[in-house]
């Protein structure tokens, strides 16, 4: 009895060992291809990840016949074969990742066959269908873009071609109810926009006109799941876009608004890290160099909120997370709005010379550099801007240069007399670049007579005349704004 029991207990040995080994010789992902007219190469497997691409695997190709197969499985996304510098044909990788496809070089996508994967054989199928709707629509396109007929004349052409459009159109609708789960459905459904139904009237019979942003915030990606990050590793960086468009159109360039608006998307998206990672940083990139002045603020929030806690160490190195905190940094210590940190810098006649005892109304704080190119262009205009402006406007101009020698000759070579030329070198206080953040040159902060910062890195000397306009009226607008009196 105690012999069968060892025996029993061996046997059972024996299967676990055999099926761990079976476990690490079968591959996660095997895609057998054959290219019929296919010379003996080596050929990559590559996929799009955000706007960048990149190189997943090598298959030697032998008598047109190559296999991509590896222990890790893929990420999911759309991939792509490429031959040197060509991609022959784009696939989709998704939860089956062991099939085959047959074609030619011919007509890669024309003559695919595909064995053993449902979502490639629905992505092949859409390409020709497209394809074929393509061709039949050209001679209506070619009606429709030219611009020697008459709308009139253009109406039978246009019917004809929103016929195809509908074709199209029930085609993909029809395979993402089928096919929901599907790589190429996901990809489908990613693309249709969303279309907001008409405002609805209030009880005094009039319309609400903040219906459609409201539905449009709400209901915004529901074609679009961001949690799923085989939507980032796309042809074209959808994710980015319409994040970006979610942003900029649906809310106002305000710092703290848009704080909100982001952390709500990223809770969405926290239960899967790749997304999550990915879409914390592309915010944090999009808001530090903002369109519009001030939000960089959300840089700052984004970078205190998820890096400066941790949150983020599952994948930053420490060498980023310093770069980001000195980034925040310098941002936060010239916010717009707050008041402007002192700079006391030698003068090119040896005096040093504080920024906060400038005794204009305005002071334009200009950070340059002698051998900057941008800096000769930008320079002229604005001792120009100095000469003619009707504002009382002084120039603090701080040089990134040590050499008293260099600053003199282009202070006299531009004809900078009227600014407190300074040189960056010879500081009471710390380096400006710590104080103030002006990166490159040339950057352009504007204060006003309490040193606070009004303005800051602006993007042109041409743009200060129309930013001190606006800022003026808007000082006159609120003073004269009536002030609620006391009950």
């Amino acid at each position: 009895m105690r012999k069968m029991k060892i025996k029993f207990l061996v046997s059972i040995l024996v299967l676990v060992c055999i099926g761990s080994v079976y476990a690490q010789q079968t591959p996660a992902y095997k895609i057998d291809i054959t290219i019929e007219g296919l010379k003996d190469t080596t050929v990559l497997l590559g996929h799009y990840y955000s706007e960048s691409t990149y190189a997943k695997d090598t298959a030697v190709s032998k008598n047109g016949k190559l296999t991509f197969d590896g222990k890790k499985a893929l990420p999911q996304g759309v991939y792509f074969v490429i031959l040197g510098k060509v991609r022959l044909f784009e696939m989709v990788i998704s939860n089956n990742q062991k099939f085959s496809l047959t074609t030619t070089t011919k007509d890669y996508v024309g003559d695919m066959v595909v064995t053993g994967d449902i979502d490639n054989k629905l992505f092949f199928e859409n390409m020709k269908f497209i394809g074929e709707r393509s061709k039949e629509a050209e001679p209506f396109i070619k009606i429709l873009q030219d611009s020697t007929l008459a709308e009139n004349q253009k109406q039978d052409a246009r019917k004809a071609f929103d016929v195809i459009n509908q074709k199209v159109l029930a085609y993909h609708n029809d395979l993402i109810n089928k096919n929901s789960s599907t790589m190429t459905a996901r990809l489908l459904q990613s693309t249709k926009r969303v279309e907001a139904p008409e405002p609805p009237k209030k009880a005094d019979g009039t319309i609400d006109s903040t219906f459609q942003l409201k539905y449009y915030r709400q209901h915004y990606f529901d074609n679009f799941n961001l949690a799923d990050d085989a939507l980032i590793r796309l042809p074209k960086n959808t994710y980015k876009e319409k994040v970006d468009e979610y942003l900029d159109r649906l809310y106002p360039p305000d710092a703290d608004t848009l704080t909100k608006a982001i952390n709500k998307l990223i809770a969405s998206v926290k239960d899967n890290q790749e997304t999550y990672k990915y879409l914390t940083w592309i915010c944090l990139l999009k808001y530090q160099q903002p369109k519009f002045m001030g939000l960089d603020q959300v840089f700052v929030n984004l970078y205190d909120q998820y890096y400066a806690t941790g949150k983020m160490d599952f994948w930053v190195n420490a060498q980023l997370k310093k770069n980001l905190k000195e980034t925040a940094d310098r941002i936060r210590s010239s916010a717009l709005g707050k008041k402007s940190n002192n700079l006391i810098l030698q003068d090119i006649q040896g005096n040093m010379r504080s920024l906060h005892n400038m005794a204009n109304k305005y002071t334009i704080v200009y950070f340059f550099d002698p051998d900057c190119g941008h800096c000769r262009k930008e320079t002229p205009r604005l001792v120009d801007f100095k000469n003619k402006t009707k504002y009382d406007v002084g120039v603090y101009a701080v040089a990134a240069d040590s050499s008293i020698k260099n600053i003199k000759k282009f202070v006299t070579e531009m004809k900078m007399e009227k600014f407190v030329t300074v040189s960056y070198y010879y500081s009471a206080v710390g380096h400006y670049r710590e104080l103030y953040d002006a990166e490159t040159t040339p950057t352009i902060y504007v204060l006003d007579r309490e040193k606070k910062i009004i303005a800051r890195k602006l993007p042109s000397v041409d743009d200060i005349e129309p930013f001190l306009n606006q800022y003026e009226r808007f000082q006159q607008n609120k003073t004269k704004a009536p002030t609620k009196s006391s009950p």
